[in-house]
């Protein structure tokens, strides 16, 4: 990775050390678009960030980013290519099944009953600003290696398999989002595999930059 790129990536990918808290996934959207560094990136592509009016939108001229799919299926342009959301980086169905609400009635059960699922959906420690289209093409998929795995978004880094349904983030995103998953199981609970303990593991050690 260029020392400039690195750089970049790490301004943003550091996690919050703020303590704040917020009683939605709304609010903490809303805190996040109106506090983000303007020399953050997106995490999974290294995108710079820019301000059009009330909206972020990703630069993808800086980063190589190309959509996957520049149209949808009706023929418009796919405007999650062109906007910035907000990751959840241990999805909200992975901590959310591990909860009775969701299975009760899924994620619109859990908001509405459960004061824990409310609370971890809306931690700024586990959100990252990324693509929409790469945080769709995420979706609930766990992290994982994928050797030898084309990348399907022009020059950004990531790398998605939908036959297994894996993930592997560029390697300046790995510790950040290890970081994430830990941060959640003590603070939540949220249980990790044997396998996954031991990725987030190697990923903190591997990729941590000091």
């Amino acid at each position: 990775m260029r020392p400039l790129f690195a750089l970049m990536a790490l301004l943003l990918l550091s996690p919050p050390t703020i303590g704040k808290e917020f009683s939605s996934f709304s609010q903490a959207k809303k805190h996040l678009n109106k506090t983000l560094p303007q020399d953050a990136t997106t995490l999974y592509c290294g995108c710079k960030i820019k301000r059009q009016g009330k909206k972020l939108i990703p630069d993808a001229y800086s980063c190589g980013y190309e959509p996957r799919k520049p149209y949808t299926h009706a023929g418009k342009p796919n405007s999650r290519a062109t906007r910035i959301e907000w990751e959840h980086i241990v999805s909200a169905w992975e901590f959310g099944h591990q909860l009775q609400c969701w299975q009760n009635g899924g994620r619109k059960n859990c908001r509405k009953v459960s004061a824990k699922f409310r609370k971890m959906e809306a931690d700024i420690n586990n959100l990252a600003p990324a693509i929409g289209e790469i945080n769709g093409d995420r979706s609930n998929y766990r992290f994982g290696m994928l050797p030898n795995t084309e990348l399907k978004h022009g020059a950004c880094p990531i790398k998605v398999n939908f036959k297994t349904r894996t993930v592997e983030p560029p390697d300046f995103a790995k510790k950040r989002i290890a970081d994430a998953y830990f941060y959640m199981q003590s603070t939540y609970g949220l249980k990790l595999s044997k396998k996954q303990q031991q990725l987030f593991t190697t990923w903190q050690k591997k990729h941590g930059y000091n």
